[in-house]
């Protein structure tokens, strides 16, 4: 069995996606995430001067401890100019990134009639552009863009692209179906012939269009590919990228590969929960291995039957993908991944403790009116600590109020009010805000950092609304998730109502006693040291 290198480039085919738009602390966090998850090439983005979030990117995340390799994604020189002098491939490799990705043309029909340069220019331009970035960064793989549709249309000329970039030094050769279309019995054609044509790793990316990337992906892996590349749930331009949550079990589970340890295949679920939460999109109950409905079953024979013999209708057994077997009929619907969290916050409870049934209860409930833990890490260790530890509440709130002002020059105007009590000391305040949650942000720290001034170092980095069913029109719930950082952590909370400032207020009030809560902690432990 060969060994295969995971490439993900959520963060940049993936944010190309609809309705899709990171921020720079969006992809910090996903970057953390998807490096947890074992893959071993991670794709920032494309640095350049109109794109000032992908190359702050790269400043950014030569902070993080990561152990998978950061690839800086970028074009090969244009036409005319000296790859030596481009200033794209310069900014490649300005961004330290130990890996520059790159793509060039191997369709005809681009070179003629999209980029207006000749084909042996084309030639010149691949090669000397793999060569210059060899000579200036560790690795360089190269992205034959459109690869199988310019084979299908010259694939002598194709392959010759393809030489270019080999003889240039590429480290990888990605064969590229560009415009999604592909079968994958063109697929399995195609690649063998160029496997006995270019002696050069070669690996595989698939887009979506005519819904066989996946398959297409694992057969290029079966044949002899040594790198993969997708996205996480499938994110990416048009009808998306290969599913690296569908590739991954597929390579592993079902044919052995080895590509991240099992525990890191348990995480698949959360990860893809979470990437869908960051992103601000509903996840996709129907994705295979990891969505909701995957190990789902109705009443009737196929739920009988999987209570019986659990393989009659389950393909694998869930909890190889973090996932959950759920019976649909008897609502036993629950979180997936509670007790592996349980464990990861190091709590040494037995799972029979009534305690611990208390709180998968109390989950239980929560995610069906909507909550979602997932990206809210903060709101959940609460709850458990709340549960199990008997975690006491560092402040009280009495009561808030938020009035909204539209004033006469056009501006709107936030200011909240806000009592609190410390203990028998009651503090009684107001803050104005640009918007009311910020309003009543800016009250709140106002009212606390008397009692906590550790608070005034927390700053919310992010904040996302979300509908959840749009049916009620404007009395519909609404699920608010709050990113926050004290400049050494970050953490998520999430609020649930049907009154939006209330469902922030909820989110809000959980990152702060979060911060005080991880604060205690850490004075606990050093005064036990």
């Amino acid at each position: 069995m060969h060994k295969v290198t995971l490439y993900d480039t959520t963060l940049r085919d993936g944010n190309q996606a609809l309705g899709i738009s990171l921020s720079l602390n969006d992809k910090l966090t996903i970057t953390e995430k998807i490096d947890d998850s074992g893959i071993h090439y991670i794709e920032g983005g494309w640095p350049n001067p109109t794109n000032a979030i992908d190359t702050e990117y790269y400043k950014k995340v030569r902070s993080l401890k990561l152990k998978a390799k950061i690839a800086a994604f970028g074009s090969t020189c244009r036409p005319g100019v000296v790859a030596s002098e481009d200033p794209f491939l310069k900014m490649l490799v300005e961004t330290g990134a130990p890996v520059a990705t790159i793509f060039g043309k191997s369709w005809n029909l681009h070179v003629e009639k999209v980029i207006n340069t000749t084909l042996d220019e084309n030639l010149s331009m691949i090669n000397s552009s793999v060569e210059f970035l060899k000579k200036n960064m560790s690795e360089v793989i190269y992205d034959a863009e459109h690869f199988f549709d310019g084979y299908k249309a010259d694939p002598d000329y194709a392959v010759k692209t393809l030489h270019a970039a080999q003889d240039g030094g590429a480290d990888y050769i990605i064969l590229c179906d560009t415009n999604g279309g592909l079968l994958p019995d063109e697929l399995l054609r195609i690649f063998l012939d160029v496997k006995k044509k270019i002696g050069a790793p070669l690996g595989i990316h698939m887009h979506n269009d005519s819904g066989c990337a996946e398959a297409s992906s694992c057969l290029a892996v079966m044949e002899g590919a040594v790198q993969v590349q997708g996205t996480i749930n499938g994110l990416g331009e048009r009808c998306g990228n290969a599913n690296l949550c569908t590739i991954i079990p597929n390579l592993q589970i079902k044919r052995n590969f080895r590509l991240i340890s099992e525990n890191q295949l348990a995480t698949l679920t959360s990860l893809s929960v979470f990437i869908s939460e960051i992103c601000n999109i509903t996840p996709n109950i129907r994705l295979p291995y990891v969505g909701e409905a995957a190990f789902s079953h109705k009443a009737g024979a196929h739920a009988d039957g999987v209570r019986k013999v659990r393989h009659s209708f389950e393909h694998i057994l869930p909890d190889l993908v973090g996932n959950k077997r759920h019976f649909v009929v008897s609502d036993q619907a629950g979180s997936s991944t509670i007790l592996e969290r349980l464990s990861s916050l190091n709590f040494s409870f037995d799972k029979k403790d009534p305690r611990v049934k208390s709180l998968l209860n109390k989950v239980k409930v929560m995610e069906s009116e909507g909550y979602q833990f997932e990206a809210a890490d903060a709101s959940f260790e609460l709850i458990a600590r709340q549960m199990l530890e008997d975690l006491e509440e560092p402040f009280t709130v009495a009561g808030y109020r938020v009035m909204e002002e539209k004033r006469s020059d056009g501006r709107g105007f936030s200011e909240a009010t806000i009592k609190v009590y410390e203990g028998d000391t009651y503090e009684h305040t107001a803050a104005e805000g640009d918007g009311p949650v910020n309003a009543l942000d800016n009250a709140l720290r106002k009212a606390l950092k008397k009692f906590f001034p550790s608070l005034q170092a927390v700053k919310l980095d992010d904040f996302k609304v979300r509908v959840l069913d749009g049916s009620d029109g404007t009395g519909a719930k609404v699920r608010v998730l709050i990113e926050s950082t004290d400049g050494i952590d970050r953490w998520g909370t999430v609020g649930v109502s049907s009154n939006v400032i209330e469902a922030s207020w909820i989110a809000l009030i959980d990152s702060l006693k979060y911060k005080l809560m991880k604060d205690s902690l850490r004075g606990r432990v050093k005064g036990e040291g």
